[in-house]
């Protein structure tokens, strides 16, 4: 079965969707409940701190243990057991990371939709069922008599975690999901042009305006101008269809992330990635922007 086969037989499952759409809610309603507490919690998980997702690097943790864990079980079943205790805490290490990589992950997919949301379900729901049998074998391996059991679970587990570790592959570089949207192989202008007639922007307002081949959302906040990418870095939304917030913020309408007009930071995910920022002047009643260095 080909690639395009397989992703096609999972957008084709309505039951991934229904489920999607009763799961998502709750997840954010959660952290709506727990007030500025939870978007902080919420932010961390997403990796608004480290300026990346948080998720792909947490990922490691178990891919890394459960290979170690898959050589040394083989080298126990060759007839080396030495390596048993180093097997048995690998498998724990793994379990460890595969729980604070799925808390990070659900928090990722509640900024998902449509298709990626029952991709990225049934991403989740192979590594619930690879993390279930690795606990089925943590526990098997306690009794020297049920070990090759426990090492058959292993190695299920591990043909399950690849198969969603490829899914995972296919959410970042087929449906791009985690990756930066503003990053372009077109130039950022690095000197001014002049983008929209000032008269024509008034307080209180965004307009979407193009920078050379660059779309720039331009807003206007208490009279000063601000000027961001108008492609929003989490997903590629058009900011000037959000809402200008106070404080000189403006929120995406797609997955609600909010940035800073004044330096393009992420004020509250699910975005991790700055937008792009533009300097602002006015000539002969023009408004005019170029790219900001970072």
């Amino acid at each position: 079965m080909s690639q395009n086969s397989i992703i096609d037989a999972i957008e084709n499952q309505e039951w991934l969707g229904k489920a999607g759409g009763a799961i998502q809610p709750v997840i954010i309603k959660a952290f709506e409940a727990g007030g500025s507490t939870g978007e902080k919690i919420k932010n961390f998980l997403h990796g608004t701190w480290l300026g990346h997702p948080l998720h792909p690097a947490l990922t490691d943790v178990p891919i890394g243990a459960w290979t170690s864990a898959a050589v040394l079980d083989s080298m126990e079943l060759a007839g080396n057991d030495q390596f048993k205790s180093g097997a048995d805490a690998a498998v724990v290490i793994g379990i460890a990371g595969a729980l604070g990589a799925a808390v990070s992950g659900l928090t990722d997919w509640t900024g998902t939709s449509n298709k990626k949301r029952k991709l990225g379900l049934m991403h989740a729901l192979l590594n619930i069922t690879a993390t279930g049998l690795y606990v089925t074998s943590l526990i098997l391996r306690g009794k020297s008599e049920s070990r090759k059991a426990a090492i058959s679970c292993s190695m299920a587990g591990y043909g399950v975690m690849t198969a969603a570790a490829w899914l995972g592959g296919h959410l970042v570089f087929n449906e791009q999901i985690g990756v930066n949207h503003t990053a372009t192989s077109i130039p950022y202008p690095k000197d001014f042009v002049p983008v929209l007639p000032e008269s024509e922007l008034a307080d209180d307002t965004m307009q979407c305006v193009k920078a050379g081949n660059i779309p720039v959302v331009l807003a206007k906040k208490d009279n000063h101008i601000y000027a961001l990418a108008n492609t929003c870095s989490h997903f590629g939304g058009p900011l000037c269809e959000g809402k200008l917030l106070d404080a000189a913020d403006i929120q995406c309408p797609w997955h609600g992330s909010v940035f800073s007009l004044k330096d393009g930071s992420v004020i509250n995910g699910p975005a991790t990635e700055s937008q792009p920022v533009f300097d602002v002047r006015i000539r002969n009643g023009q408004i005019e922007v170029k790219h900001r260095k970072s």
